[in-house]
């Protein structure tokens, strides 16, 4: 019998018996989800759906929260008296089998298909799909990247890139014959396309940014 030291691996006794034991480390995979198995998981297990596999999101920072938070508030009252819905940042979206996204602000406009109340699982896409971009080079090429064909493939009508280190607003319509750049602002008061009778004014929004302390 060879000694300890020359076993292969982390071992342990059964029935007398010296045997070897594989690592958890190893022997574990990541599993794979379906898009049904992905929306019931529970809210603290974050994450979009991507290729079948749980790809991390985003580390949110009170200054990405905050933007997310005005535009809730300021998109929510102008949306309700006009017959259309806003929705936070945990509503999933069924992109394409096996993949799933979740905007940081999604917007159905009047007249829209939305889910039913009992939904976790959106099929109908969003009028309009917002990301707030972050600092990281890896989150913002995903928004930038990714998410924008992702969108355009479930049928979103418009998609909004808010970058709140350069302070820019980017809108961008989708179709079947490609993707639009119909507006980019970093200062003022705006109406998006497609949505009559918002204003939207970036001083404000970049304002209430200011108020949060940069240390």
């Amino acid at each position: 019998m060879g000694r300890l030291r020359d076993l292969p691996g982390p071992c342990r006794w059964r029935r007398g018996t010296l045997i070897a034991v594989r690592s958890a480390a190893r022997s574990t995979k990541p599993r794979e989800l379906t898009l049904e198995q992905w929306a019931e998981l529970d809210e603290d297990e974050p994450g979009e759906l991507v290729d079948g596999r749980l790809e991390d999101e985003e580390t949110p920072t009170f200054l990405h929260e905050a933007v997310v938070s005005w535009l809730i508030r300021v998109l929510g009252v102008w949306a309700s008296v006009r017959g259309g819905w806003v929705f936070g940042s945990e509503c999933k979206y069924a992109i394409r089998p096996r993949r799933g996204r979740k905007p940081d602000v999604s917007v159905y406009l009047k007249g829209a298909k939305t889910p039913a109340r009992g939904a976790s699982l959106a099929r109908v896409p969003p009028s309009i799909a917002i990301e707030v971009i972050s600092s990281r080079p890896r989150d913002a090429r995903r928004d930038r990247v990714d998410k924008l064909h992702d969108y355009k493939a479930f049928g979103v009508r418009y998609y909004w890139l808010i970058d709140p280190a350069v302070r820019t607003l980017e809108v961008l319509r989708l179709s079947r014959a490609g993707v639009k750049l119909v507006l980019a602002a970093s200062e003022g008061r705006h109406t998006p396309p497609g949505c009559t009778g918002l204003t939207l004014d970036l001083d404000a929004l970049w304002a209430e940014m200011d108020r949060l302390p940069a240390e």
